[in-house]
């Protein structure tokens, strides 16, 4: 396959790029960093945000909703813009997709602070245009340091097995960010069951700091490893062919399907949980147990991906995993009067399901690229992967304005000391039935419309790696 390598050095590592180090572990860790780094911000925001905005800036459930909704769908178009940007860029001695990492990470942290800024005494007004402007800015600079990171594992390396293991190690990194802020922040931020935003603050910024050196760990220690030739980078993008590529790509738009529906699931239970904890079960650091045994089972399942993946393929372990989550969840909707242990057990199962799903999304990601170049001929990374983060901006602005609609509609009261019953039973029906009949559809998306399975991912590899050397 064509790995050509640039004859500089990387300025970073003072390597020759003539002679590039084979894939290993110091990809696999630098790769798990940019990760670690995104969710230090990304679920921050996810987890704290809403109940940020309706807890201390007082802004309405359904306002905060419009919020999500507007801003995540102004993301989905600037990923597009930034990716086809990306990909009119130039090689350079860093590669194509680092520079861009190194350049843009430190705005984006100091944007994932500003959000968490409360100015007492201001009108309600002030603090719904606040969370606009802030909550907008961070989306758009995300992107630029997203877009370019999840484009880069196409390039790290071209074997199927090294992507799906990249693959895992990315979702670990967010699985341990998700750990340190969702099981430790609440012990922090929850003060008598009430979110402190001074304490909130504060955990922004040391989340920020975090992130900016786990960003830069990412650039370091990561190499691209498939370029094209220069002079093939400098030419213009053919727009149509691009896009006759896309309409045929099958893979990516089952994938985008399943993507938008997965993301759409889980952001609405990473965001309900804390209301389900916190009024339904009546312990909001009771979260802090729920991500350690989320994280837990992340990290122990990790060693199997590799190995069932070669058994039985993404596509396989994919579905069977989502099936795993539904039943999960429909089980604990189904369940009367649930006491909490019964619920983080049986939840736990599920969340095994969903593990193993969630540990090879990205690996269905550059699939979708490769063939990408196999009908068009040309490398489109940074295009396709912000395809795809359109159709996940897509499920985040559904999820968002769907959770803040959803406790709306149960009559979910921000200045109550506590919920009535009916508003806690809304919560809990949100949090259960909801990703129960989200997982199944991506069940039945998998299975019967994505058609990569094992072999003919193999098989792709072959076509591939035959169509560039001819092309030489």
């Amino acid at each position: 396959m064509n790995q050509s390598a640039l004859k500089t050095s990387d300025p970073l590592t003072n390597e020759p790029k003539s002679s590039v180090r084979p894939f290993g572990m110091r990809d696999k860790v630098g790769y798990l960093l940019g990760d670690f780094g995104n969710d230090f911000s990304f679920i921050l925001v996810s987890t704290f945000l809403m109940v940020f905005y309706t807890d201390v800036f007082g802004i309405s459930a359904a306002a905060v909703g419009t919020l999500f909704l507007v801003a995540r769908f102004w993301d989905a178009i600037t990923d597009v813009l930034w990716g086809r940007f990306i990909d009119s860029r130039k090689n350079t001695p860093m590669g194509k997709f680092r520079p861009w990492i190194f350049r843009m990470s430190l705005p984006l942290v100091i944007s994932s602070a500003l959000m968490f800024v409360h100015i007492p005494g201001m009108s309600n007004g002030f603090y719904l245009a606040y969370a606009y402007v802030t909550y907008i800015l961070w989306g758009m600079l995300y992107t630029t340091v997203n877009i370019p990171y999840g484009s880069m594992a196409a390039v790290i390396s071209g074997d199927s097995t090294d992507r799906a293991s990249l693959s895992g190690w990315r979702t670990m990194g967010g699985t341990a960010a998700g750990l340190v802020i969702s099981a430790g922040a609440p012990l922090i931020v929850f003060v008598d069951n009430e979110l402190s935003a001074s304490r909130m603050l504060t955990m922004a910024i040391v989340f920020s700091i975090l992130a900016i050196s786990c960003y830069m760990g990412c650039v370091r220690l990561s190499t691209e490893r498939i370029q094209h030739p220069v002079k093939e980078s400098g030419e213009k993008l053919n727009f149509a062919k691009t896009a006759k590529g896309l309409v045929k790509n099958v893979p990516l738009i089952t994938l985008l399907i399943a993507s938008l529906l997965f993301l759409m699931t889980m952001m609405l239970v990473m965001s309900i949980n804390v209301y389900l904890f916190k009024d339904f079960f009546g312990s909001a650091t009771a979260l802090s147990l729920f991500s350690l045994i989320q994280s837990g089972i992340v990290f122990l399942s990790m060693p199997a991906l590799t190995p069932l993946v070669k058994r039985f393929g993404k596509k396989e372990l994919g579905s069977a995993g989502t099936l795993l989550a539904a039943i999960s969840y429909l089980s604990l909707y189904l369940i009367p009067n649930i006491s909490l242990p019964v619920f983080l057990v049986i939840n736990a199962v599920g969340l095994l399901g969903f593990g193993f799903f969630n540990l090879i999304i990205w690996a269905f990601v550059t699939d979708a690229i490769d063939y990408q170049e196999y009908l068009t001929g040309s490398r489109e990374d940074g295009t396709v992967y912000a395809i795809y983060s359109f159709a996940r901006k897509l499920g985040q602005a559904f999820a968002g304005g769907l959770t803040g609609y959803a406790l709306t509609f149960v009559g979910y009261n921000s200045g109550a000391a506590t919920q009535v019953a009916e508003v806690k039973d809304g919560i809990y029906t949100i949090a259960t039935l909801v990703p129960a009949i989200g997982y199944f559809v991506i069940f039945l998306v998998l299975v019967f419309a994505y058609p990569l399975n094992k072999k003919r991912t193999k098989q792709l590899e072959i076509d591939l790696a035959e169509k560039r050397e001819a092309a030489k």
